[in-house]
């Protein structure tokens, strides 16, 4: 049982852009680092393995101390491939092993070790848990078998109608999908907004706070 998270170096312009258009991408890059921060933090207690497939260089980023003082301990392995499925089923494939490996992104710094390990827990009922979030993307996958995450290559990706395909996808390779409950990704202020005020501490919710006032 694994962490496996796939994100970006929290490096201005790289990192939430969508975001970046209306409070800048300095602030952005802090805002996305925070996030990265809650990640690591909620894997590390859920799980003793835990991976990271990186897509840049930490070195420069916002937080890189803290971030690399986070990762003590982790194995980081370079994102490869085009497409974000494609990255994914490679990030899958780089974390391999046995028993589930339950790999989220860095938009969802709600998220807790007790959602990681319900998660971890429901995938040992079949072979894949799929948690949606409220764009119509995905939150959260967790599978057995790091074989079937190729299916993600084919997937568009950011797209309304993300989970569906995704879900569809992995039925096609014979996985039985369970669902996870939804969570909000942060891609706008409203997002932000909405996830900062539902936060009872944490780096996202004091860099958010320290962004808009």
């Amino acid at each position: 049982m694994r962490a496996l998270v796939v994100a970006k170096a929290p490096v201005a312009g790289r990192v939430k852009t969508r975001l970046g258009a209306v409070i800048g991408m300095e602030a952005a890059a802090r805002v996305a680092a925070a996030a990265l921060l809650d990640t690591l933090t909620a894997c590390r207690t859920a799980f003793d393995e835990c991976h990271l497939a990186l897509d840049g260089d930490l070195r420069g980023a916002r937080s890189e101390t803290a971030i690399r003082d986070l990762l003590q301990g982790w194995t980081v392995h370079p994102q490869r491939g085009g497409s974000l499925g494609q990255r994914l089923a490679h990030a899958h494939a780089d974390a391999g092993g046995t028993g589930p490996t339950v790999q989220v992104g860095m938009d969802t710094p709600q998220l807790t070790a007790g959602d990681l390990l319900e998660v971890a827990d429901a995938s040992q009922h079949g072979n894949a848990v799929l948690g949606p979030a409220a764009d119509g993307g995905w939150w959260v996958l967790a599978l057995h078998d790091p074989v079937a995450a190729a299916c993600l290559a084919e997937v568009p990706m950011s797209r309304a109608d993300t989970y569906l395909r995704t879900r569809h996808a992995l039925q096609r390779t014979a996985q039985s999908v369970a669902v996870a409950r939804m969570l909000r990704d942060v891609d706008t202020v409203a997002d932000a907004d909405a996830v900062s005020s539902a936060l009872a501490g944490g780096h996202f919710q004091r860099a958010w706070r320290e962004v808009v006032r």
